[in-house]
């Protein structure tokens, strides 16, 4: 990308990097990561394993908030310094060089300052996105088998870890729902906004006569649950069941009955977990699902504020946010925000950044 006047660019990074730093408050955050730091010394932590692990968690992503204003800070130094050197040499090569790096700050740069707008309750937390297929048959079942791949893809090109809890697989093609776990702070508060309806129109490849198809899946985004969160599932209010897992056309891809069904008798909720090698571990994996599912309800039951956990409106499963459409034209198009795309491959190939810092700022600006 071709830079008419560096300085300028500098100078906005600049501008911009005080707002974010004028945000996050560096000078608290230092002070809160020193005192942590004390605390995290005493060798008395570990007799409070709740305390210690808040005070770890915490420590962790302070630390981690502080090192990338520091780094960014000191990149747009370097660029500086690198434009002059180009400049003063003519040095053509160099100034190419200098030009990429500006686009990957001002990237990075963007990424943090929409990260100081991730300030709810559960921000911070790493995500469980479970998706469904909904109206539109074997159409769908392939649809929401593409959003699982998307945001797997998003994940990977980030370099967060991901762990696929359970995938109930569609007979003809796709899935009929999955959950999955994206391990990186700030996972939850980036990939709320995603919460709510999928929609698809394109010509059907299971449609021998080519006709064009809508389909629909749903998306739920939750925070997942932390030991501090206590919350209680008493052994009399829930029902386990076991079977064996399977894999795509029903076909059993285990000869153990591994996988586990939950199903919590008070409120109805079922989650299941297949994934793992053994009984014990799907069930401790079904659990932690299954409490995330509680918090949010219980969330939700004392605060009407929680459309800031459960996305735009409350039970967003039925609320339609994007459209992506394949055929007659190409478009993928948040119904929110307006922002809009006409590179629907990209976008199912995990390139949705836009749409989520378009999301986050649509948030903030409804005051959620």
């Amino acid at each position: 990308m071709a830079v008419d006047d560096p300085s300028e660019a500098l100078k906005a990074l600049r501008s911009t990097m005080e707002s974010v730093e004028a945000v996050l408050d560096l000078n608290t955050m230092r002070a809160e990561a020193a005192k942590l730091e004390e605390e995290a010394v005493s060798p008395s932590l570990w007799d409070e394993p709740e305390r210690a692990q808040q005070v770890t968690s915490r420590l962790s992503l302070l630390q981690g908030q502080l090192r990338k204003v520091e780094e960014l800070d000191g990149r747009i130094d370097d660029l500086e310094v690198l434009f002059e050197l180009a400049e003063s040499e003519s040095d053509e090569e160099a100034r190419h060089e200098a030009e990429a790096e500006l686009v990957a700050v001002k990237a990075a740069v963007d990424e943090l300052e929409v990260r100081t707008l991730l300030s709810g309750e559960y921000d911070e937390r790493e995500a469980l996105v479970s998706i469904r297929a909904e109206a539109g048959g074997v159409d769908a079942a392939d649809f929401a088998e593409q959003l699982q791949r998307m945001y797997l893809r998003w994940a990977e090109r980030r370099g967060y870890p991901t762990q696929i809890l359970d995938t109930s697989y569609a007979e003809e093609a796709g899935i009929k729902s999955t959950t999955f776990t994206i391990r990186a702070p700030y996972a939850y508060g980036t990939l709320s906004v995603e919460q709510g309806t999928h929609r698809m129109v394109r010509i059907s490849p299971y449609d021998n006569q080519g006709r064009r198809q809508t389909s629909f899946a749903g998306v739920e985004v939750l925070p997942v649950v932390e030991q501090t969160d206590h919350i209680e599932v008493p052994e009399n209010e829930i029902r386990v069941d076991v079977f064996r897992s399977s894999g795509p056309g029903g076909q059993s891809v285990n000869t153990t009955d591994s996988a586990v069904r939950i199903t919590h008798l008070p409120t109805g909720i079922t989650v299941s977990c297949q994934n793992e090698k053994s009984q014990i571990q799907n069930r401790a994996a079904a659990m932690r699902v299954l409490q995330a599912r509680l918090l949010a309800r219980q969330r939700e039951e004392e605060q009407a504020r929680m459309d800031a956990l459960k996305g735009d409106g409350g039970n967003s499963w039925g609320n339609q946010m994007r459209s992506y459409v394949l055929q007659p034209y190409q478009m993928v198009k948040d119904l929110r925000t307006e922002h809009e795309v006409g590179n629907p491959q990209a976008v199912l190939d995990g390139d949705i950044d836009d749409f989520l810092e378009a999301g986050i700022r649509w948030r903030k600006r409804q005051g959620k």
